[in-house]
């Protein structure tokens, strides 16, 4: 059994009593996925069907429909344990490369002291000491991590407020190390589910008629179409309308199903962003402090390395020592990868997210334009819009218009709706 989960959220939205259309223009989901999806909801749950005189279709659910299905089927219970599961395990995955960093800073770090320590006790000569101590007076300073912190952080977010999607819980340590190096997800992973929530809503908000012009802002389109609607076609296939030619010409959308609704509400247009507006990707939402900390030890770690590399030569001063310095040469290439890539990822990632934003801020300005055209229509255009709105309509299933209810027994309905009759006739004669 598997019902998406934008179907249960918009069921519950809307009260437990809906259509295919309300579910279909509330999640965003194919007409048909919507329908098939609250019959199989329905035969599972227990729930009503309630069929109008116009033969449209109403479903009606237990508000406890989540529990009945979690004690009900086994793979909920399951993929519910596996969710938490994988939580852990990714939290413990995000944790990992902070003490990873750590380790290796210590055990470089270890390496190094002891190596000096057993060259000191081997009374080496003062050039091969001197050799050694080059590396802590060398040009390398520390001053270099402000420097660092400018190139890798978004000085805009640095002057902003934290953002609302950081829920107000602070990252820590750990996790602030795994945001610098991987950030944070795509901030649009969920652009496709939001792109059909709003074609639909703005579908039901007219009246289930509408333009060409009232959805291409909510579309990608690379360049201007002119008078071809060609993009057009996947919204008429994704909630099962069509094309209507009005008596002036115009060409207008409609869509049957979404013109019928079981919601009792007077006015169900909702305020609705005039664009689809895709989310500018951030570096890292770890605090400053934190992605400076990180610079930090990463380039700690990296010198430290570097350090031990030249203090190695060819290996002769491991085998001699043996235990921990043996140990970190013998993975010391793994030490000095992870040293690399610890700076050279998110070095990387960042001009990957300069041109990843730029071509967002295209798109979106592409949207913002086909939103000016409307908001300031051409004489032409505010025809059409008038036209759309003639075929708009909203046909609403009133428990008094229900003909069969699945729940009840067919010869009890067939009873009540003869008495229902006998009762309007009587009216009617006593009001004669």
């Amino acid at each position: 059994m598997t019902v998406d989960r934008r179907l249960l959220q918009a069921v519950e939205t809307l009260g437990y009593r809906v259509t295919a259309g309300d579910v279909a223009g509330t999640a965003g989901l194919p007409l048909q996925t919507a329908e098939k999806g609250l019959m199989t909801l329905a035969a599972d749950v227990g729930g009503t069907l309630q069929v109008a005189e116009s033969g449209d279709i109403a479903y009606v659910f237990p508000r406890n429909f989540r529990s009945i299905l979690q004690a009900k089927y086994w793979q909920l219970r399951l993929r519910a344990v596996a969710q938490r599961v994988w939580g852990v395990v990714f939290y413990l995955i995000r944790i990992s490369f902070g003490i990873f960093l750590i380790l290796s800073i210590v055990l470089i770090f270890l390496a190094i002291a002891m190596i000096l320590i057993a060259l000191s006790s081997q009374g080496r000569d003062s050039d091969d000491r001197g050799r050694g101590n080059t590396w802590g007076g060398g040009g390398i300073h520390f001053w270099v991590f402000p420097d660092f912190w400018y190139f890798f952080g978004d000085p805009s977010l640095r002057r902003s407020p934290p953002s609302s999607q950081d829920n107000g819980e602070e990252m820590n340590f750990f996790e602030g190390v795994y945001s610098f190096l991987f950030g944070d997800g795509n901030p649009n992973a969920d652009l496709e589910e939001r792109r059909w929530q709003l074609i639909g809503q703005v579908i039901r908000n007219n009246g289930g008629a509408v333009t060409a012009e009232q959805i291409a802002p909510y579309l990608d389109l690379d360049t201007d179409p002119g008078d071809d609607e060609w993009y057009m076609l996947p919204v008429l296939t994704h909630f099962n309308g069509r094309p209507e030619v009005t008596e002036t010409g115009q060409i207008i959308y409609r869509f049957p199903e979404l013109q019928t609704t079981a919601q009792t509400r007077k006015d169900q247009r909702q305020t609705l962003p005039p664009i689809l507006e895709e989310r500018l990707w951030h570096f890292s939402r770890a605090p400053s402090w934190q992605i400076m900390v990180a610079i930090g030890l990463g380039c700690i770690n990296l010198i430290g390395a570097l350090m031990l590399w030249y203090l190695l030569g060819d290996g002769a001063i491991a085998q001699q020592l043996g235990g921990l310095v043996a140990f970190v040469a013998s993975i010391f290439w793994i030490l000095l990868g992870y040293g690399l890539g610890f700076l050279g990822i998110p070095l990387g990632r960042y001009y990957w997210l300069l041109w990843q934003n730029q071509r967002i801020r295209d798109r979106n300005a592409r949207r913002y334009h086909y939103a000016n055209l409307l908001a300031n229509p051409t004489p032409q255009l505010r025809a059409k819009l008038r036209a759309a709105q003639a075929y708009a309509q909203q046909r609403q299933i009133h428990e008094q218009d229900v003909i069969y209810r699945s729940d009840q027994d067919l010869v009890e309905q067939e009873l009540a709706q003869s008495e229902a009759i006998d009762r309007e006739w009587l009216r009617r004669l006593e009001s004669e």
